[in-house]
């Protein structure tokens, strides 16, 4: 089935027609990998569409630029605007925003100088690894491919180049017939999904890897976070080794795209119940109550289109 592309992009300070946003061959990013991006949801809620945590994702576009020296030629309130422009574009027909920004054509060397140039796409995404994930949750296996080690590439920048660790991780995954796959950082001890931060539930409390743990300080990770812990729930941040995953009560993945995703299994040994557990249930809730109103948005998480 072939993707059927949104009419209208947003692409060095002007809404184009999507076949327009063009960039040369030769582009210092194609070559080196040299970009930096972010993955930005809109929902319905009961008083009208929101992007989610918008400014906050913009705001880690910035700061995954200066950890790569790429100077912006944009502020991030124009790069929210841009983003709000391109959905009112597409006549909110989208769920998805994708912000890049890149080192353009310029020079050749990996140290060359180029223009940072930037896009904003957006796109129906629905359920990133499938339908019905939500609620009945996927079958993950550990994946014989590790994340890069401290102070090789930097995974706390959201960089084009280290989702090739990524691709591995994931191809590998759904070469095998498991859902999505799940990385060991260089020590050895679990880092985190594809692309997706982890959960652990034991004893009713929520365990997550560490930022150390060679993984993206995910926003829908830090969501989760805030809102188990004003509803009560413990949440502990530290190592976890690799067997911990077929010893939890329950376990589950989140990101931006796959929402909170349960983890039915892991390397063929069943997690739990075999069932979304009580606890990711209940993490669900918290969290797509924000867009049903359920949920108190006390830190203006959803703003306005």
């Amino acid at each position: 089935m072939s993707m059927q592309y949104p009419e209208w992009i947003w692409h060095n300070g002007a809404i184009k027609h999507w076949a327009e946003a063009t960039t040369h061959v030769m582009s210092h990013a194609l070559h080196y990998g040299s970009s930096v991006f972010e993955g930005i949801r809109t929902y319905q809620t009961p008083n009208g569409p929101v992007i989610f945590r918008l400014t906050d994702h913009n705001t880690r576009l910035f700061a995954s630029a200066k950890i790569y020296d790429m100077a912006m030629p944009y502020t991030v309130e124009q790069v929210n605007q841009a983003c709000r422009d391109v959905i009112h574009a597409n006549n909110n027909t989208t769920d998805y925003l994708r912000p890049v920004a890149y080192r353009g054509l310029g020079g050749f060397g990996l140290s060359a100088d180029t223009p940072t140039d930037l896009a904003v796409a957006t796109w129906k995404m629905g359920q990133y690894l499938g339908a019905s994930v939500l609620e009945q949750g996927i079958d993950a296996c550990v994946s014989s491919w590790q994340r890069f080690a401290p102070n090789t590439l930097p995974a706390g920048a959201k960089a084009g180049g280290n989702y090739l660790s990524g691709q591995l991780v994931a191809r590998e995954a759904r070469r095998l017939g498991f859902g999505e796959g799940i990385a060991l950082a260089s020590t050895g001890l679990l880092s985190e999904g594809a692309g997706e931060n982890l959960f652990l539930v034991f004893e009713g409390a929520l365990h997550t890897t560490p930022v150390s743990a060679a993984l993206l300080n995910g926003i829908t990770r830090n969501t989760i976070i805030t809102l188990a812990r004003d509803a009560g729930v413990e949440v502990v941040e530290r190592d976890l080794p690799r067997e911990y995953l077929y010893l939890c009560d329950e376990l589950f993945m989140c990101g931006t795209a796959a929402e909170i995703t349960p983890i039915r299994s892991v390397d063929g040994r069943q997690v739990g119940t075999g069932k979304p557990g009580p606890v990711t249930r209940r993490v669900q809730e918290l969290f797509f109550g924000l867009f049903e109103g359920k949920t108190p948005d006390k830190r203006g998480w959803l703003e306005a289109l």
